[in-house]
């Protein structure tokens, strides 16, 4: 099951003993900074978490499921995560 925003806010407040507000504006912030920051096109790093980047998909084609139908699948922007390889180790 899925963690919830509030799950995660909960459990940083417990851990480091601040209120929940507190971290909540932190965590949002963060969101903002992280979203600024690809939207220009820059690497962000989060230690021990993972980079995030942005990475151009080219354009496509595409088949429609149902119909077999060839279709063109337009090119865009897309967010890679790369996960830190303390990350990894903890899982595997």
């Amino acid at each position: 099951m899925a963690m919830t925003k509030d799950q995660l806010i909960s459990d940083i407040a417990e851990a480091i003993d601040t209120p929940k507000n507190t971290v909540r504006a932190a965590l949002e912030q963060l969101s903002e900074i992280v979203s600024d920051a690809l939207e220009n096109n820059d690497e962000i790093t989060l230690p021990g978490i993972g980079k995030f980047k942005v990475s151009e998909r080219p354009a496509r084609t595409g088949r429609n499921p149902q119909t077999g139908q060839a279709l063109q699948i337009a090119a865009k922007k897309v967010v890679k995560y790369v996960p830190a390889k303390a990350l990894s180790d903890a899982i595997n």
